[in-house]
């Protein structure tokens, strides 16, 4: 019996950044039961529409996996090309992420041109009403859904959104598995000397790209609380700016932190990721808006307690008290959670309760999911 034809629409290699990685990943694991292709772009986003400082990786080609760069976002001649190779190629299942309206016109209409009658198609879905809005969201997230059989909503609130638009179609919550492509953990006490941070100090972490939703002002203005100040938290900022560090850099002066806070604003690479998650006590996601996030995948690969802000789908990830503190989007409370960690000695029961609460988060179990969805009757 030939084996099912599954085709990915979306980021990949030499794209880099999470939703490259989730995609990749995600066809490594589909791949074991069904012939696998990745047709990404050759355009993903126009140079004046990207806000960081570059879109592609460095690194090599991930091995096993076939990836083919066919599709400009912003063409809608090559739709209608690719739309056609799609159907051509009669694949039994397309897989897409969705997390930009901006993608809709153009992955609604290879959609629309390349399914055929046998031929299903399964959305995995970060957001449905971003963060940050624009003109067209809604038209563009609806021309996406309609040719879409079925849905993976990874956090409760972006299934309630989807809902909003698609109230009949299947659809399942299975929240973001871990991240395990970034490597073997190292000690910290390796990590820290791979950064050239100091083996004494109390470190946490920002990581991911500087967005304003992402609430890193709040996250400056606790680390000037006087009761981390006391116990002399350092805090790693890990990420790109999405935008003008201006801001940011004013807040940095206005606080007079100092040596508190030690940037790395350039893009982070995969292969270093593994030091900054090791090297740090704690992660914190100040987030002041969030549907879901995968840097808390990454921090349970790594097995690191977390305090994230109650938004979104932040709260479904991280259980309070247990395998970290969740709390108000405010500096106060953001500086109480991160100071309670240290007073109260919570680094190894937490991290004990990572190792625990993370297998649930399986890449098996999503792509079981999408099967099930998307063939049973």
């Amino acid at each position: 019996m030939a084996k099912k034809k599954i085709l990915f629409l979306g980021p990949a290699w030499p794209f880099r950044g999470g939703l490259s990685a989730y995609n990749e990943r995600l066809a490594e694991e589909l791949q074991k039961d069904a012939e696998v292709e990745i047709w990404t772009f050759t355009v993903q986003y126009p140079s004046f529409l990207f806000p960081g400082k570059s879109q592609f990786t460095d690194a090599p080609a991930p091995e096993h996996l076939r990836i083919r760069r066919l599709i400009n976002s912003v063409n809608p001649l090559n739709w209608i090309k690719v739309g056609r190779m799609i159907r051509k190629w009669k694949p039994d299942l397309i897989v897409t992420k969705y997390w930009l309206p901006l993608m809709g016109p153009c992955l609604g209409t290879l959609l629309r041109l390349g399914k055929s009658k046998h031929t299903r198609a399964v959305s995995i879905l970060d957001n449905v009403i971003p963060h940050e809005k624009r003109p067209g969201d809604v038209p563009f997230t609806k021309y996406f859904l309609k040719p879409v059989d079925a849905f993976i909503a990874m956090s409760q609130s972006v299934l309630d959104d989807l809902r909003q638009f698609e109230p009949g179609k299947p659809a399942s919550l299975i929240p973001h598995p871990v991240y395990d492509n970034y490597g073997t953990p190292v000690s910290k006490s390796v990590a820290r000397e791979q950064l050239k941070l100091e083996q004494d100090k109390k470190y946490i972490l920002f990581f991911g790209f500087i967005r304003e939703y992402k609430g890193l002002d709040l996250l400056l203005k606790a680390m000037a609380d006087e009761r981390l100040k006391a116990m002399d938290v350092r805090l790693v900022v890990a990420g790109e700016f999405y935008g003008d560090p201006a801001p940011v850099m004013s807040l940095l002066d206005e606080l007079k932190l100092g040596e508190k806070v030690i940037l790395h604003t350039d893009f982070i690479a995969e292969d270093a990721v593994k030091n900054y998650f090791c090297a740090a006590d704690l992660v914190v996601q100040p987030y002041k808006s969030a549907t879901q996030s995968g840097i808390s995948q990454i921090a349970y690969h790594f097995e690191k307690p977390m305090v994230v802000t109650r938004v979104g789908g932040l709260v479904e990830m991280v259980p309070d008290n247990i395998v970290g503190f969740q709390c108000e989007p405010e500096p106060a409370d953001i500086a109480a959670k991160i100071a309670k960690y240290y007073t109260d000695n919570r680094e190894a029961d937490m991290t004990a309760a990572v190792r625990v609460e993370k297998k649930q988060y399986s890449w098996e179990r999503l792509a079981g999911e999408i099967n099930r969805l998307v063939y049973s009757k």
